[in-house]
């Protein structure tokens, strides 16, 4: 029913951007470098045409491009052009049949080292680090594309996250923080590389079987879409097994706990149990979200 969503015109992302900078913006010189960086942003991940980068050549029409948005938090302007801060990107994908839209991807990188010149263009080099705010904007366009694609079709994403992985190898020897091993296990480097391990590919699958044959049927269906969801769910248990508490799981139960609390509250006592048992394992950071579920529906 979806399978015209990817053979369509234009590019892929329609990303809402802002830009807060708590201790700047009571300077007129420094507000109008970030309405400067704002208007940057939005056009470099709106108006970039990813898939050719990616190979793919995939054509998207306007209501068919990647919901998103991206919120840059300036903690600090180092100098006239170089700033330490953070950067907010999240995402979703409609459901069939539904105005619902679920939410694929939510991190708050508290690594963002850049710089940026008043009413310049981001320039993006893809065999190289070049710029660090085109390489970390790219990285998450990438994410944010592969996300959605693996939705769509089992690992469909595939070129795009090999994209973002060529982006954290150019990064190896960049001199801002995020990109690499020794930095902690909680960074782009890790994100990465463990969304394209083997011992991942039961995430990636319930990304598919969770969205595309549970969520998009639960209009038909909604026992069969439950059933789907339940089923993937319950894959990721090798990947707890394996790697307890890892930062792939956490991204995606940060993006997911509050949808599925929604999807089993008003189930019987019997799978909602069943449920609570496993997410409260995979994700025990979440642990009063899901006591919300275990009560059931009020």
């Amino acid at each position: 029913m979806l399978v015209f969503l990817y053979p369509v015109s234009g590019q892929e992302i329609n990303c809402a951007v802002d830009i807060i900078a708590p201790t700047l913006q009571s300077n007129p010189a420094n507000k109008e470098i970030l309405t400067s960086l704002k208007t940057s942003v939005y056009e470099f991940i709106n108006n970039t045409k990813w898939s050719d980068y990616a190979g793919t050549n995939d054509e998207f029409k306007q209501h068919e491009r990647v919901e998103a948005s991206i919120l840059i938090t300036i903690n600090e302007k180092v100098s006239s052009d170089e700033f330490n801060g953070k950067i907010q990107v999240s995402s979703s994908r409609p459901i069939y049949n539904s105005s619902y839209k679920s939410r694929l991807f939510n991190y708050n990188d508290p690594n963002f080292s850049f710089k940026y010149l008043r009413n310049t263009a981001i320039i993006f080099q893809p065999d190289r680090h070049f710029n660090n705010l085109a390489d970390v904007l790219a990285f998450y366009a990438f994410m944010i594309l592969g996300l959605d694609y693996d939705s769509f079709s089992f690992e469909g994403g595939t070129p795009y996250f090999n994209k973002a992985l060529q982006i954290v190898n150019n990064c190896q020897n960049a001199g801002e923080p995020g990109w690499k091993p020794s930095e902690g296990s909680k960074n782009r480097f890790h994100l990465i590389q463990n969304t394209l391990q083997p011992l991942y590919s039961p995430m990636r699958a319930c990304y598919y079987n969770y969205h595309r044959n549970g969520l998009d049927v639960a209009y038909d269906d909604k026992n069969k879409a439950i059933e789907q969801i339940s089923s993937s769910l319950n894959g990721l248990m090798a990947i707890h097994k394996a790697r307890p508490n890892s930062f792939n799981m956490q991204l995606f139960f940060t993006a997911k706990a509050d949808e599925v609390v929604k999807i089993y509250s008003p189930s019987d006592p019997s799978q909602r149990m069943k449920i609570y048992n496993l997410v409260s394992q995979l994700d025990p950071s979440n642990i009063m979200k899901y006591n919300r579920m275990k009560a059931g529906s009020k």
